[in-house]
């Protein structure tokens, strides 16, 4: 209230100068015009500017601009409390990754304790219909070899078909020229899987035996024959059975127990 009626006041007071300046510049002699504008700028500019900071003083109007510059250097301050909270919430989810694949390993390390095994994590895919590959981070400095089996939580994964000092190359079992010898677990019968072109998560089985009878549902699991890979590993289950007028001919179709296209985390098999 205080401050309202003294800011009325010095209104009042700069009005009536500014109205005296105008009646007495409007009785000069305009030869004389130049003289009094340079009059003006000298004396009564400064004046004028005496009474609008008294003004704003008074109506507090500088308190705006103080506050502005308030507002920017906090502005200023938020961004940079900013910029650190986002790298510390980045720093934080490549922990969490870390995390889960740490948990990944030790659950593998748990289920095949009695395989001398490295953990490894998938780098690279290379899935086409007539390939399907994986690139791993471990190579010869960590003792991967050409042959050693790849697994996963779920099952069978494929095999070390080249090997760099610090990466390797995994022939999955669905490429098209992958030949796994495995078996029924129901029947122990003895069966060929091969992948397929179209490069899905399936298998087929074939040089099934004519008097064996395949069931939906049966576990296929490594057979052990051939080499490459260990007994008993989980392949997959039968979905299908294909007959043909040939019985030689028919095939069993297998979903794979990998999935492979949320396959991340794998294990090497050393012995």
């Amino acid at each position: 209230m205080y401050k309202t009626k003294h800011a009325g006041v010095v209104a009042t007071v700069i009005t009536i100068i500014v109205l005296t300046l105008l009646v007495f510049l409007t009785n000069v002699n305009i030869k004389h015009l130049s003289y009094f504008q340079s009059l003006s700028t000298v004396i009564i500019k400064p004046v004028q500017n005496g009474f609008t900071y008294i003004k704003n003083k008074l109506t507090g109007n500088d308190a705006f601009f103080t506050d502005l510059d308030t507002l920017r250097t906090e502005n200023e301050e938020l961004k940079n409390k900013n910029g650190k909270l986002e790298e510390q919430l980045r720093e934080l989810e490549i922990i969490k990754a870390q995390n889960a694949s740490l948990q990944e390993y030790a659950v593998l390390k748990e289920k095949y304790s009695a395989y001398n095994s490295i953990p490894a994590d998938i780098i690279d895919r290379d899935v086409s219909n007539y390939s399907s590959q994986l690139v791993l981070n471990i190579g010869k400095k960590h003792g991967v070899d050409v042959g050693m089996t790849v697994i996963a939580e779920e099952g069978l994964v494929g095999h070390i078909v080249s090997v760099t000092n610090s990466s390797s190359t995994v022939q999955v079992i669905i490429d098209a020229s992958s030949s796994v010898s495995a078996m029924i677990t129901t029947s122990s019968e003895s069966i060929i899987c091969k992948g397929s072109v179209e490069g899905k998560s399936q298998l087929r089985a074939t040089y099934i035996d004519t008097s064996s009878e395949v069931l939906v549902g049966d576990t296929v699991v490594t057979s052990g024959i051939g080499g490459i890979y260990p007994k008993g590993i989980t392949i997959g289950t039968i979905s299908s059975v294909v007959n043909t007028n040939n019985l030689t001919d028919r095939y069993a179709v297998i979903d794979t127990a990998v999935d492979f296209s949320k396959l991340y985390t794998v294990l090497v098999i050393k012995n």
